[in-house]
């Protein structure tokens, strides 16, 4: 009879250990590493961004935004959604002498997939007051978010000069 209770016992504690570890949630499968596709998928759109600015096509290039962007330029004040870039733009790319282009030098995607960003050098020409055509150049950053159509549009983009301000001593 005692052993009978104990076969009994250790059954049901077999049966019990079986039906917790059964009961587990195996752990959540990691999403796929994209980081490769998406560093690719970002440098395209940095370079078809890039073409739409040398063809001063305001649309093509502020398609390429996010409705809620910001863009920082140097000594001015921070634009905030494609409305505000598209009335900078249209004023910017009026002026004599206008061009920008830039060049990304990295993109790195997050390993979630859902923001990037870039580094490259820009360079841009106007002419000033007196029509003499002045060139800058600059390094830039700029923060890419996934949308929930999959395409990457620019959530922020910073970028200043290589060359000293205007009336600044030189180092």
């Amino acid at each position: 009879m005692r052993r009978l209770c104990l076969m009994a016992i250790l059954v049901s504690s077999l049966v019990l250990i079986g039906l917790a570890l059964a009961c587990q949630q195996p752990p959540p499968l990691s999403p796929p590493d994209t980081r490769a596709a998406d560093e690719r998928a970002i440098r395209e759109a940095d370079a078809a961004w890039s073409k739409a600015s040398a063809a001063k096509d305001v649309e093509a290039y502020v398609s390429f935004w996010a409705d809620d962007a910001l863009d920082m330029p140097p000594n001015a004040p921070m634009l905030t959604g494609k409305e505000s870039m598209r009335k900078g733009l249209s004023e910017q790319w009026a002026k004599p002498g206008f061009a920008l282009s830039w060049q990304a030098s990295k993109a790195e995607a997050s390993r979630s997939g859902d923001l990037a960003y870039t580094v490259g050098t820009y360079q841009f020409t106007l002419n000033d007051p007196k029509g003499k055509l002045v060139t800058d150049r600059g390094k830039y950053v700029t923060v890419w978010k996934k949308q929930p159509d999959g395409k990457w549009k620019v959530a922020a983009d910073i970028y200043n000069s290589d060359l000293p301000a205007p009336g600044a001593a030189k180092h």
